[in-house]
């Protein structure tokens, strides 16, 4: 009986750190985890250079803007393309793009999203620029879809977490 309680202990520890962990991999529920594993699958396309998988999460014809500063400190705001990113992504290239995320904040009303996201681009090993993603999504029959996309991108000043520097910057 002793050793009965004990299994029942162990297993119920188990399962409780198991739930933990899932919490800390996947920090939303319902919607909110829709949403967040769409932009999720644009970072995982871009890791694996397949643009097949990026084009995926984007509805037709996204705005994609980047808001910058020039070299005079004016601000700009760049119109890209989501096929010049697909290009991109999957030429064949010898370093993977990598673009962690942290802080993620997602609002929902309806059938709109909201994702608001630091993030750090590497290139490889190598840091490459840090700043803001800030997603428009629509849900359709598909699911949550890109239909806006703008960042921002800064080379100094980045306050990147350690725990996304570890094992990369030289």
């Amino acid at each position: 009986m002793k050793y009965l309680l004990i299994i029942v202990l162990l297993a119920g520890s188990i399962s409780a750190s198991a739930q933990a962990k899932y919490e800390i991999e996947k920090p939303f529920k319902g919607d909110k985890l829709a949403v967040f594993e769409t932009v999720v699958t644009l970072f995982d396309g871009m890791r694996a250079g397949d643009s097949a998988i990026v084009h995926s999460v984007f509805r037709d014809n996204p705005d994609i803007f980047t808001s910058s500063t020039n070299a005079e400190g004016k601000p700009l705001l760049t119109r890209g393309s989501l096929q010049k990113f697909l290009k991109a992504v999957g030429t064949p290239h010898e370093v993977i793009y990598d673009e962690p995320i942290w802080d993620v904040k997602i609002e929902i009303d309806g059938n709109l999203a909201m994702v608001w996201t630091a993030y750090a681009f590497y290139a490889g090993k190598n840091f490459s620029h840090c700043g803001v993603d800030a997603f428009m999504l629509n849900k359709n029959e598909e699911g949550w879809k890109i239909f806006h996309l703008t960042d921002t991108r800064q080379k100094i000043g980045c306050l990147v977490p350690d725990s996304i520097k570890i094992g990369r910057e030289n």
